[in-house]
């Protein structure tokens, strides 16, 4: 991959999003929090990821994972399926990456579940709202040998202390907090510098709670300040887990056509993020 940095990128980034965006009707309501229990979704069929899928091109990989009623999420399906097929476009377009195309969607997309051997062919996976996620001995046991192997986990849209203690939890089961802890990544490291310069950490929220209120911040000072955190491999030099916290950065992506001033007030900034995210997971 050749990847060239220049100044001034959000604005650059904004304007190349507004050539492809388009308009598009307004969602119905997402719903939040407090999650169900087991592995339900409601919305699509999720595309299970098959062994012929993985054709030597970037393919994003969502990971299916158990919601706990004790945790605080709703589910890994929110932003589900067009939160992955416009970060992979956007990837296209703002980097030479080449992507794997699907002659339905356009651009392909699978969901994993953390016990399948596929997983392994992922060099990149996501989660949303891990808040709510549970995970059994196997499922712990098989991410922290794909986490040890090279593999990366971004996990994204979890708000207040109640999520992220859970979501502490049980990333712990797979890597223990004491030998591996979860760090603030500062804005000096590479991850923000990759191919974008981020400068700082945005507050994206919902769609639905920003029409509504105006506000960025959606558990009001529960959730005011947005991380990034992370979980470095024993060297330290390494991010296998990335996550960030009070912040919606699948809302950026998913919802870019819905409302233009929610596209332009945070689309470019998601964007810079999310592929200075994707980039670095496949070049450390």
């Amino acid at each position: 991959m050749t990847c060239r940095r220049g100044a001034n990128v959000i604005p650059k980034i904004a304007a190349g999003l507004l050539i492809a965006a388009s308009i598009a009707a307004a969602a119905g309501a997402q719903g939040r929090r407090r999650g169900f229990g087991g592995f339900g979704f409601r919305g699509p069929a999720p595309r299970m990821a098959t062994l012929q899928d993985f054709d030597g091109n970037f393919l994003f990989c969502r990971i299916l994972f158990r919601n706990s009623p004790d945790g605080d999420g709703d589910g890994w399906g929110v932003d589900y399926p067009r939160a992955d097929l416009n970060l992979t476009f956007r990837l296209s377009e703002l980097t030479t990456t080449t992507v794997s195309r699907d002659p339905q969607d356009g651009y392909k997309h699978v969901v994993v579940r953390l016990t399948d051997p596929l997983l392994y062919h992922c060099p990149f996976v996501m989660m949303t709202e891990p808040g709510g996620a549970f995970f059994d001995e196997a499922e712990a046991s098989q991410l922290r040998d794909y986490l040890h192997k090279g593999g990366f986990l971004w996990a994204d849209d979890f708000w207040g202390e109640y999520a992220f203690s859970w979501w502490a939890g049980q990333i712990g089961k797979a890597l223990a907090p004491e030998q591996y802890p979860i760090v603030d990544v500062p804005l000096d490291h590479a991850l923000f510098h990759t191919l974008y310069d981020v400068r700082r950490i945005p507050q994206i929220p919902s769609i639905n709670f920003w029409a509504r209120s105006g506000q960025t911040s959606e558990r009001g000072r529960d959730s005011a300040v947005p991380h990034v955190r992370a979980i470095f491999d024993d060297t330290g030099d390494r991010i296998m887990v990335l996550m960030t916290h009070n912040t919606d950065f699948g809302d950026a992506f998913e919802r870019e056509g819905d409302d233009h001033r929610y596209f332009l007030q945070f689309a470019p900034e998601g964007y810079a993020f999310g592929v200075n995210a994707i980039v670095y997971s496949m070049t450390h």
